[in-house]
């Protein structure tokens, strides 16, 4: 398996989530199921309550698992705030066609977050400015079409 890029601060917050959902709320989840099973009386309303817990239950224990393995591989990426090129871990300024400056932080597809500004650099646009430097105008593949953004500022 390929590692989870992560920044120290990326790598600690999913490893607090981590650590709520094992102890408050996995038992939360499980409380919440014990009432469904045994508070409720037989029928339509109960039967929904029972399944509601049980799907939030596989939602719980799911998001563990996925977490666990994306901690299991993560490899932090060290503060890069010096280099002269876009990689993960470092904060990019770019200007698009529009003449709009827009600010990013690149980082690992477990920590990706574009409306905190934080985009994976496996995104149309963070593979498009990775390795490129200030005063690149670099053309990024997207969904919608190709556009291009210059590079203004890294760090």
């Amino acid at each position: 398996m390929a590692p989870s890029f992560l920044t120290q601060e990326g790598y600690d917050k999913l490893k607090t989530e981590l650590e709520y959902l094992r102890s408050e709320r996995r038992t939360e989840v499980a409380d919440r199921l014990r009432e469904a099973l045994d508070g409720s009386p037989i029928g339509v309303d109960a039967d929904v309550e029972v399944e509601a817990a049980k799907n939030a239950q596989a939602f719980v224990e799911g998001r563990i698992q996925y977490l666990q393995s994306i901690l299991a591989q993560a490899e932090i990426v060290d503060d890069l705030s010096k280099t002269d090129v876009v990689q993960i871990g470092i904060k990019v300024t770019i200007e698009t066609d529009e003449k709009e400056k827009e600010t990013y932080f690149v980082v690992g597809r477990a920590e990706s977050d574009p409306l905190e500004g934080k985009i994976s650099y496996e995104s149309p646009l963070g593979t498009a400015l990775v390795g490129h430097a200030k005063g690149d105008t670099v053309d990024v593949l997207a969904p919608g079409g190709v556009f291009s953004v210059k590079i203004l500022k890294i760090g």
